[in-house]
């Protein structure tokens, strides 16, 4: 059996991941108004979690990670709490956060476990919050053209885009969409309408 702990522990990039701020102010402007709790889905040391600080401090943050080491590192002037666990089975009641974000994070899960965890994110969630997450794109022309794989090291999925819209919408979310992400938003944005074009994509879906 895999263990996913240590091949996320031996996983390092994400702690310097140039990206992360921008990930998150992507993530924020998709919060609905108003937004008070924030879950935190993978969130690793925290980086992500400050820029959302730093952008309302008002906003009450909650950290989920499987790894009590990275918890640990958690700013504690960011995260009003932490959680240790798996984002297949959250350890909070029904309705009890705005909004639940997850970047970079379901390539960590096993496929099967995808759907698990979009239900528990609908759980979680108030009626009206949104869910926000990103993953890498499989379909990136640049890593097709150059013979490379979404998958390896703590990779142990792939998602994409169509896919990823339909589940979201199995799952309950509504008004599901797909956007551009990673650091060629930084050039083009995040609405140029080939998603190819972009290494990482954004997946949005609202709970009513």
């Amino acid at each position: 059996m895999t263990d996913f702990v240590a091949l996320n522990e031996a996983q390092v990039e994400s702690e310097i991941d140039p990206f992360t701020a921008t990930r998150y102010r992507q993530f924020a402007a998709w919060f609905p108004k108003p937004t008070a709790d924030v879950l935190d889905v993978g969130c690793n040391t925290g980086r992500g979690g400050s820029v959302l600080k730093a952008l309302q401090p008002a906003w009450k943050i909650v950290g989920l990670d499987l790894l009590a080491s990275r918890l640990e590192r958690l700013p504690a002037a960011v995260y009003s709490g932490v959680l240790c666990g798996s984002a297949t089975d959250i350890p909070a009641p029904d309705n009890s956060f705005d909004a639940v974000v997850a970047g970079e994070f379901i390539e960590h899960l096993p496929s099967r476990e995808l759907m698990a965890f979009l239900h528990e994110a609908f759980r979680v969630l108030r009626p009206h919050g949104a869910l926000a997450l990103t993953t890498p794109n499989p379909g990136d022309y640049k890593l097709r053209w150059r013979g490379g794989s979404v998958l390896g090291g703590s990779h142990v999925s792939q998602h994409h885009a169509q896919a990823l819209r339909l589940q979201l919408m199995m799952a309950g979310f509504n008004s599901v969409r797909i956007r551009g992400s990673g650091k060629v938003s930084w050039y083009l944005g995040t609405r140029v309408p080939l998603l190819n074009l972009y290494g990482s994509y954004l997946a949005t879906g609202c709970k009513w």
